[in-house]
């Protein structure tokens, strides 16, 4: 069986289409595939605190720590930063988009310094 989680962007698999609750599998091959969007949306209050439980560490890291130490202690939190001092700083972004990038480490005042390399 094969889940599409990402069905409501387009489904990552080759052969996704949008399914409802009321039919959400077919096959596929050897293969089952299951491509209801908004899965979470079928179990808001179970979906909420489950949201909860996984971001709110972040959220009180940043709040104890401030943005910079906490993305210097953990990099997953750096990858969530897009803008900078009105510079695009995420990559994915700025290939995306088209547009240019200076690296978040290369910024003034954030992790170079904090480091001790500027």
């Amino acid at each position: 069986m094969l889940v599409d989680i990402s069905i409501g962007q387009g489904g990552c698999f080759a052969d996704s289409r949008a399914t409802t609750h009321a039919e959400p599998m077919y096959p596929v091959h050897n293969s089952v595939f299951y491509c209801v969007a908004n899965v979470p949306g079928a179990v808001p209050s179970t979906s909420s605190h489950a949201l909860t439980n996984v971001t709110l560490p972040y959220a009180v890291a940043l709040a104890n720590k401030g943005w910079l130490q906490a993305c210097v202690d953990d990099g997953s939190l750096m990858l969530g930063v897009n803008i900078h001092a009105g510079r695009l700083v995420n990559a994915a972004v700025g290939e995306a988009t088209g547009l240019g990038t200076v690296a978040l480490e290369e910024q003034p005042g954030t992790f170079r310094d904090l480091v001790g390399g500027g």
